[in-house]
């Protein structure tokens, strides 16, 4: 399990004490109330502007946040490679917490394990306590490469959240 805190400098990287399989858990503090945490992460219009690493763009997303609902994601590398990810909610409790399936396509003909990501929401006096926990890696490899690539993300996260609560203000 890697852990991160809400400046995302990881701590020592450890393994699930139940399955032996590399986690990754990054917890953050976002100054932002909970709802708008929870549109940014269920919202197209939010989803588009920031869930990719730095220097990635999203061009096609699409979701529907409900159990059973399937989500699909296509991000363009700086380099105008494509990568293709997907997933299906398995657990939806609004301004909570979120479940979802994450699988990357297939770009080199070999397949691509399915993790498990689960997002917790708490209010912590008009702020976020953000919790995420992705599961079910197949390597410590590729663990550390999400590692980054949500770190960025979430660093991408923060800037937007801080953007749209300018604008209402």
């Amino acid at each position: 399990m890697t852990t991160a805190t809400l400046n995302s400098e990881p701590l020592t990287p450890m393994a699930s004490a139940s399955t032996g399989e590399p986690e990754l858990v990054l917890t953050r503090i976002l100054d932002a109330p909970r709802e708008l945490v929870w549109k940014a992460w269920t919202e197209r219009e939010h989803l588009i502007r920031w869930s990719a690493p730095h220097g990635f763009t999203i061009f096609y997303c699409v979701g529907e946040a409900r159990v059973g609902g399937a989500w699909r994601t296509c991000m363009m590398s700086p380099e105008g490679k494509e990568h293709w990810v997907g997933g299906v909610y398995r657990e939806v409790v609004p301004f909570e917490r979120l479940v979802f399936t994450h699988l990357w396509d297939d770009n080199d003909g070999y397949p691509n394990p399915e993790t498990l990501v689960t997002l917790s929401f708490s209010d912590e006096g008009g702020k976020t306590l953000f919790r995420f926990h992705q599961q079910g890696f197949a390597s410590l490899a590729s663990r550390d490469g999400h590692e980054g690539g949500w770190n960025g993300s979430l660093d991408r996260l923060n800037d937007l959240l801080h953007e749209v609560q300018n604008a209402q203000a």
